[in-house]
Parts: structure tokens; C-alpha cells; sequence
């Protein structure tokens, strides 16, 4: 079997149909795979069904977003599952004014309304993000080991602070965010697709965007040049730490309920939605439509394989072999790209 030259750049009128394919591959396997899934549960397409995907994917795709900054300077965050919990512990406790209702499961407690829920999930996630990004720019620890460190003392936190047992049962006004719609829209889906557009920006459109790609690239030659690297790389966790809180704010309004085991495994999810989204993990590169495509890709191969009747072992497996996958096929595309 004969295979055809693809065409390189410097080719006389020729196409890099490998890079177009590298590019909008993500893309192209959610379509292919919501084909798939279509025709063989034809449940799949209903509207009730896809708006519940979208649901779903919304919590972790508001994480995926944070974690989109911090993979492109070439970082990583463990802990984001545990922060979801501890965090989202956080807003419920203020929520319903204090622990001394944590165990009523409906409405009770003194309350200070989901604002001041929201934001006190958002300053904690804050906090963390900056004592991370800290210890990685100051004490110079690399991320992998700040956050694995991160994931067991936030997890720890998190049960500590409500004696390991769940917050429940709050005002209309707070599910609003989590159960909530706007028209057929859930209200999830908007924030997640709001915040997906406003982080476009940032990285696509503002000096603080091409300092990060920057960093990521090349973080010497970043330095040289006059940006200051550490700054960057801490405030990425910054941002990582607020969509943890605002993702922890929403899952808890969902659920009408949060717990310390909340946002168990996470971490393998929102990762893999923003490299199957084509950031790569060795920084630089990547984009906030990819991340969207991917998070949307991975709740649409979940559901499908519920509707499948498909064991939830089977769908870690299929997770995990689709990360290897992306990474390996990143790393061809980058060296191919060398060889050009």
C-alpha cells in the first residue's frame, strides 16, 4: 500500500493537511463520536439528553479552563479535587450560617445568602491557588509535588472542617445556580460558556494572554526578555484556585449539597479535557475553544457509555488511553513540526 507525500508549508501551493487534521482533530472526534453514539442509542440526541451533557460537563469544564493556564506554562494541578471539596464545604457552611445545621438535610441555619456563599468559596479557592504558586516561584518546588502535596492536605481540610460529614438542604436562591434555567438553557451551561469566552480573551487578545504562552514556550527566553516569569507562573495557579472555587459554588448548588469526597477524580478529567483539547503539556500551546471541545468530548464519550449500559471501570480505562493517546500524538505533532 502506497502512502501519499502530504504536502509541506514550503511546498509550491501545498497544504500541511496533517497540521490542518492536528488542529481540528479534537473537533472532529466529537463529531465522529456523537455519529457514533447516535446511531446506536438513538436516545442520545434528544434534547433532554444533550442539555444534561451539558450540565455535566459544565462543573469540569470550569476547571478545565483554570487548568488550561496552568498547563500552558507547562504546569500541572493535582489538587483541584480536593479544592472543589473544601471549597465547596466553605460556601455551604456560609450558606447556611455555620456548622451547627451541617447534618440537617433541608432548609435551616441562619444563612448569609449564596453571595456571600460564592464568594467565600472563591476566596478560599484564591488562597490556596496563591500559597501553591507560592511554593512553586518561591521555595522553588516543582508543581507536581506542591500539588500532590496540595491534593491530601485540601482533602484533609475539607474533612476537618465539617467532621467529615455534608452540608445540606439551602435556600432556593442558591440551587438556582447549580439547577436552575434560563429558557431550555441550564444555568451552569451559561456560566461555563460565559467564563469559556471572557478566558478567550484573556489569553487571546491582552498582554497578559501572550505572557503566558510566553512562559510556557520558552521561559528563559521569556525572562530575558523582560517578563517576570515567577509572577506569571504563580498567578496561573491564582486562576486556577478561582475556577475551583466558582466550580465548587456550582456543584454544591446542583447537588444542594457538599461533602469531603466531593470532586473525587476530577483531577483525571479536567486534565485530560484540556489535553485531548490540544494544550500540550510541555506548555506553550493550546486554546480555550480546544479545552471547551474536549471537556465536551469527554461528557458526551460518558454519556454514551451510560446509555451503553457500560461498566463505570470500563470508562476510567477508556479516560486514561485516551490521555495517552493525545499526549503521544502531541508529541509527534511537535517533532514532525521540528522536522519541517
Amino acid at each position: 500500500m502506497s502512502i501519499a507525500k502530504t504536502a509541506e508549508p514550503g511546498d509550491a501551493g501545498g497544504v500541511d493537511v496533517f497540521g490542518l487534521f492536528a488542529r481540528f482533530a479534537p473537533t472532529i472526534f466529537l463529531l465522529v463520536l456523537m455519529a457514533m453514539f447516535a446511531i446506536v442509542e438513538p436516545r442520545f440526541l434528544s434534547s433532554i439528553n444533550l442539555f444534561n451533557v451539558m450540565r455535566q460537563v459544565s462543573i469540569t469544564g470550569l476547571l478545565a479552563i483554570g487548568m488550561t493556564f496552568v498547563i500552558l506554562t507547562a504546569g500541572i494541578d493535582l489538587s483541584i479535587g480536593s479544592l472543589v471539596a473544601l471549597c465547596g464545604l466553605v460556601a455551604a457552611a456560609v450558606a447556611k450560617g455555620g456548622l451547627q445545621d451541617r447534618f440537617t438535610v433541608g432548609e435551616g441555619g441562619l444563612g448569609y445568602g449564596w453571595g456571600l456563599a460564592a464568594l467565600a468559596a472563591i476566596v478560599v479557592g484564591l488562597g490556596c491557588g496563591y500559597l501553591q504558586g507560592f511554593a512553586i516561584t518561591r521555595l522553588k518546588v516543582p508543581p507536581f509535588v506542591v500539588t500532590l502535596g496540595g491534593m491530601s492536605a485540601f482533602r484533609g481540610a475539607a474533612l476537618l472542617s465539617a467532621a467529615g460529614g455534608p452540608i445540606s438542604g439551602f435556600e432556593p436562591s442558591f440551587t438556582m445556580w447549580g439547577q436552575g434555567k434560563i429558557g431550555p438553557v441550564p444555568i451552569p451551561v451559561i456560566i461555563f460558556l460565559s467564563a469559556a469566552v471572557l478566558a478567550h480573551i484573556v489569553l487571546r487578545y491582552t498582554r497578559y494572554g501572550r505572557q503566558v504562552y510566553a512562559v510556557g514556550g520558552n521561559p528563559e527566553a521569556a525572562r530575558l526578555s523582560g517578563l517576570h516569569v515567577n509572577r506569571v507562573i504563580a498567578s496561573v495557579y491564582v486562576i486556577m484556585g478561582f475556577f475551583a472555587g466558582l466550580g465548587s459554588f456550582v456543584l454544591a448548588a446542583r447537588l444542594n449539597s457538599a461533602e469531603a469526597v466531593a470532586g473525587t477524580g476530577y483531577e483525571l478529567t479536567v486534565i485530560a479535557s484540556v489535553v485531548i483539547g490540544g494544550t500540550s503539556l510541555f506548555g506553550g500551546s493550546g486554546t480555550i475553544f480546544g479545552t471547551v471541545i474536549g471537556s465536551i468530548l469527554i461528557g458526551v464519550l460518558i454519556n454514551g457509555l451510560v446509555l451503553m449500559n457500560v461498566s463505570s471501570y470500563i470508562q476510567q480505562i477508556v479516560i486514561g488511553v485516551i490521555i495517552v493517546l493525545a499526549v503521544a500524538f502531541d508529541t509527534f505533532a511537535k517533532s514532525r513540526r521540528r522536522r519541517i
